[in-house]
């Protein structure tokens, strides 16, 4: 759903900053041969392919553009403005990204750092190109590169533009707080100058982005808020289509089916016959069908089915025709109508996974009530254990914060208790100093009656700076116990998880399809289960045992440990693991100068992590090595999950990386860990070969 917004919001972002920079004239194609110099050609023939984008005649573009080209050999400045007219052609003839990016790069190294406008215009397109083609990579290194020279730029409009890119590329990657932030600075900039009605259209665009954003993550009533301010400024039909669609999203999942049906009545009328906006179309009858599918309203749902699936194949549009193909299939099965379900809800699993995991969870649950449906037992597992095991990855996150918030809760409770009655001590203890001082004043007189109350003054001020030191203490001991709490209740949850994810999972099955097992299978998962269990069990004394004498001074105990010894305590904890292959290699007597207990904490928190990674993955491979290089023992734990942003690594080595469900409270608690125990972490990871590797450095004693 991301990348429906990203492509879409894309294409009317383009449309609109190309005519707010492009001035374009009213004229057929150009007789060259009028024209004296090549200089009047080539401003002619590129008046003409501004036309032909206006016209939206593209195929026509590509050509043309190849004549340009030659024209303009010698002419740096209006070459690149032809390589980008030509892959502006391939972008919107059939959606021909990989072809658009070659001129779109083309024209952004004969324009970079010399011709300013151009180069902004490629920039824009290269980020979306490379984000559709996913070549993640090459869109790091173009953002980065426009964060560098997004402030040297002065004139407002492009300096929007490229603040939107930024912003867009957050988008992308679902990170809306920084989406939000850059396009809030877009506005500020474009409307410090809103005369000109294309940037007035921007502004609205971009609002409507926002309001998006918010869609996505279900806050609808703030959708409908930024849809509203994007109203006055949007008259071009393509962005009015996405304004119309942002309202049916919002108002079907605010239950105002009313307000929900205006909106789609008014975008069917003009999107069923432009193909630009088939996506938007195909999208506004896939969330009316979720919204009557709710309701059990079958009929009404299966119609708006089959016009997103119609809407949708004439998009040419992989995520929008798996989005599509979903909704059909859900319809089917609520309608019992279980082969044809099976069949068009596998066509949308090929691509699920790639674009959203909710929509592969989904699908994986639908298939296997199908599947159910019609007694094949082993499928309706295969695909019932395939959406458990992304619905937990999905939820998993949710539980950790919430324990941690509990836990926090309590002791920040408990201490402030404390704190509050040694100010109610405090406050006692003045009124009585004040009480005895009256009394003195009436019985003594001169100078022994001053010499006494200089001395309760004195003694007043000593007991107000004890009772503050005590408070400093307290404090001090509220934010120690609030950080050992949440490591150590982090560390729990954390380490507990997967353990009883698998017990969990067994006992569901054997719960609710006891058929589905024959005997040779049920003895094969009781005894992992029980494994499982009795090394929970195990690791629950032994987490228990060390919080005992850790939880009031959370400090390791230093001495040399066999590795061999760690490694084996490890292992014992993994033996749940079915589908994935875990390596120890390691010399047998090597010694570390560690903490035991510490680094078994680290490595299972590692190891988890790399099992959440693996999940449905064939060949799936989790190495953990360790050696001597220089004065150093080193530990890694690798594996073969494909590899990642290294940026999703920060709360490894950044202290000031918040908690949260997407940081992953276990690299807090392995930063925290490491750190304890004077450990260096190295993190690399590799999306070419898709290998991660993690490796941890402790000094020899």
């Amino acid at each position: 759903m991301v990348f429906y917004k990203a492509l879409v919001m894309s294409k009317i972002w383009v449309f609109i900053m190309l005519h707010s920079v492009l001035f374009l004239f009213s004229q057929k194609r150009p007789d060259l041969l009028q024209y004296k110099t090549t200089d009047e050609k080539i401003k002619a023939w590129d008046l003409y392919c501004d036309r032909l984008s206006e016209s939206e005649n593209f195929p026509l573009l590509i050509k043309e553009s190849d004549i340009g080209i030659a024209l303009a050999k010698n002419n740096n400045k209006y070459l690149s403005k032809f390589y980008f007219h030509k892959g502006y052609g391939y972008e919107y003839t059939n959606n021909q990204y990989e072809n658009a990016t070659v001129y779109f790069e083309k024209s952004l190294q004969l324009a970079k750092g010399k011709y300013q406008e151009q180069e902004v215009l490629a920039l824009m397109r290269l980020n979306y190109m490379y984000y559709s083609i996913k070549e993640y990579k090459k869109g790091e290194e173009l953002i980065n590169y426009v964060k560098k020279i997004v402030d040297t730029v002065k004139i407002k409009n492009l300096k929007a533009t490229l603040l939107g890119s930024i912003g867009e590329y957050y988008l992308d990657r679902s990170e809306f707080e920084n989406f939000i932030n850059y396009k809030l600075k877009a506005i500020d900039y474009l409307l410090l100058d809103k005369s000109k009605k294309e940037t007035r259209n921007n502004i609205g665009i971009s609002y409507l982005q926002i309001a998006d954003a918010y869609n996505d993550m279900k806050q609808f009533e703030k959708a409908v808020e930024y849809t509203n301010y994007a109203v006055p400024y949007l008259k071009r039909s393509d962005g009015i289509a996405f304004l119309y669609n942002t309202y049916i999203e919002a108002y079907t999942n605010l239950g105002n089916i009313d307000l929900a049906k205006k909106y789609y009545l008014e975008l069917y009328e003009i999107g069923r016959n432009n193909q630009m906006l088939f996506l938007n179309v195909s999208y506004a009858n896939r969330n009316m069908s979720e919204f009557y599918l709710e309701k059990n309203r079958l009929e009404l749902a299966d119609d708006y089915a089959d016009k997103a699936l119609l809407f949708a194949e004439k998009s040419n549009d992989e995520e929008i025709l798996m989005e599509a193909n979903t909704i059909k299939g859900k319809v089917l099965v609520g309608q019992r109508k279980y082969s044809e379900a099976i069949k068009i809800l596998k066509k949308a699993l090929n691509f699920a996974y790639i674009y959203d995991k909710r929509f592969f969870a989904e699908i994986n649950k639908k298939l296997s009530e199908s599947y159910a449906a019609q007694k094949q037992w082993d499928k309706a597992y295969q695909y019932y254990k395939a959406y458990s095991q992304t619905n937990d990855s999905l939820s998993v996150e949710s539980g950790k914060q919430s324990l941690a918030n509990a836990e926090a809760k309590f002791q920040n409770k408990s201490k402030q208790q404390e704190i509050k009655s040694l100010i109610n001590e405090n406050t006692i203890h003045e009124l009585t100093i004040k009480n005895s001082k009256k009394q003195r004043i009436y019985l003594i007189s001169g100078l022994f009656a001053i010499a006494i109350i200089g001395g309760l003054i004195y003694n007043q001020s000593r007991n107000r700076k004890r009772i503050n030191q005590k408070l400093m203490i307290l404090n001090s001991e509220l934010d120690k116990a609030n950080k050992t709490k949440m490591q150590f209740f982090g560390i729990l949850n954390h380490d507990f998880k997967s353990p009883v994810v698998s017990l969990i999972n067994f006992l569901h099955l054997n719960k609710e399809a006891p058929e589905m097992m024959d005997e040779e299978t049920k003895n094969r998962l009781e005894s992992q289960t029980t494994k499982a269990t009795e090394q929970l069990l195990e690791q629950m004394e032994d987490l228990l045992l060390w919080s005992k004498g850790q939880m009031e001074n959370f400090v390791p105990s230093f001495k040399n440990y066999k590795i061999e010894e760690i490694f084996l305590d490890v292992k014992k904890e993994f033996v749940w693991v079915h589908d994935i292959q875990i390596s120890f290699n390691y010399s047998e007597n090597m010694l570390v100068f560690t903490d035991k207990e510490y680094m078994k904490t680290i490595l299972r928190n590692l190891i988890n992590n790399s099992i959440k990674v693996l999940q449905g993955k064939s060949d799936a491979h989790i190495i953990c090595k360790a050696w001597e290089e220089n004065n150093d023992s080193c530990i890694e734990v690798s594996d073969n999950g494909g590899g990642t942003d290294i940026e999703k690594f920060k709360a490894l080595y950044d202290d000031q990386t918040s908690i949260g469900i997407k940081k992953g409270l276990g690299l807090h608690v392995i930063r925290d860990l490491c750190k304890s125990i004077h450990c260096n972490i190295e993190v690399k990871s590799n999306q070419m070969i898709g290998e991660t590797q993690i490796i941890l450095r402790i000094k020899k004693a």
